[in-house]
């Protein structure tokens, strides 16, 4: 009981720190104008967090087979790269992604 009283005490700990991290930022720009070199880099945020999200994911072997260069995951992601490039479309990126791993999947077979 010891070890998941701790465990419960660290993820509320954290889960608090991570909280008060978010909410000073956001009270510290409320009554003042964000720097405009500071929103600029704020607005690609989201995509740098999917990169760092999606790149290990595709480029990290999971299993002996990928060390062999087989890994249907990397033509996955390049159907899926450039669908987004050209559609810009969230729904139409990932149909195309899973449909082109799923092919992928089932040819390594």
């Amino acid at each position: 009981m010891e070890g998941a009283l701790k465990l419960w005490i660290v993820i509320v700990v954290v889960g608090a720190l991570n909280y008060l991290s978010r909410l000073s930022f956001i009270a510290f720009f409320a009554s003042r104008e964000m720097p405009p070199l500071l929103a600029r880099a704020l607005k690609f945020v989201p995509a740098a967090m999917l990169t760092a999200l999606v790149v290990p994911m595709v480029l990290v072997p999971p299993t002996a087979e990928a060390l062999a260069g087989t890994s249907p995951r990397v033509p996955a992601a390049i159907v899926a790269t450039v669908v987004a490039f050209f559609t810009h479309s969230t729904l139409k990126t990932l149909g195309a992604g899973m449909a082109a791993l799923w092919l992928a999947q089932a040819l390594a077979r």
